[in-house]
């Protein structure tokens, strides 16, 4: 009997070190993740600046009486823009309310463009609030209706800001496969 609890405590104590070696493993796997996506993001940044900017010939603006406005779509851009400018202002708590009445201005108009612009606004705003469940809910949706619509604007995005939810509720496999595609979306771009 004093042999098996002899063998006992040994296979506890090189399980207990491994699974110790192991979290220190995950831990510092997580911290190169982070940095990556830190680095892929300064270089998307930089990369991406106006790359196919072309400019307008100078007589060639559209005077104001012929520019059809739409009030319905003014709301919705000003609903946008206050979202963002919270989101600037680091106030995401006020953000959400304006990005969700973006979203549903957005789907009663059909306009699949800015229903996807108030999505991100959505994740963006949950994510920095921490509710990151949430949060990938709405980066999801980018996913899903830009599968949907056939135009991928936004879609690294998502895919980058979905790892990083998953990272912060310390689900790193599921991570790793989000970082994994904004990363090959980043080197095909």
């Amino acid at each position: 009997m004093p042999l098996l609890f002899a063998i006992a405590m040994v296979g506890a104590t090189v399980g207990g070190l491994l699974a110790r070696q192991r979290r220190g493993e995950l831990a510092r796997l997580n911290d190169q993740l982070r940095q990556i996506n830190a680095a892929l993001r300064r270089q998307a940044k930089i990369e991406s600046y106006a790359p196919a900017l072309s400019y307008a010939p100078v007589g060639s603006k559209i005077p104001e009486s012929e520019v059809i406005v739409d009030p319905q779509k003014q709301r919705l851009i000003a609903y946008l823009r206050t979202g963002k400018n919270y989101l600037r202002n680091q106030a995401p708590d006020k953000a959400f309310p304006e990005f969700k009445a973006a979203l549903d201005l957005a789907r009663s108009l059909g306009d699949h463009v800015e229903e996807k612009k108030a999505a991100r606004g959505l994740g963006a705003s949950l994510q920095r609030q921490g509710k990151y469940k949430e949060a990938i809910n709405y980066h999801s949706m980018v996913l899903n209706i830009s599968k949907v619509t056939g135009e991928d604007a936004g879609v690294t995005e998502a895919y980058g800001a979905i790892a990083d939810c998953y990272t912060e509720l310390g689900e790193l496999e599921k991570a790793g496969k989000f970082y994994d595609k904004y990363i090959a979306r980043l080197e095909n771009e």
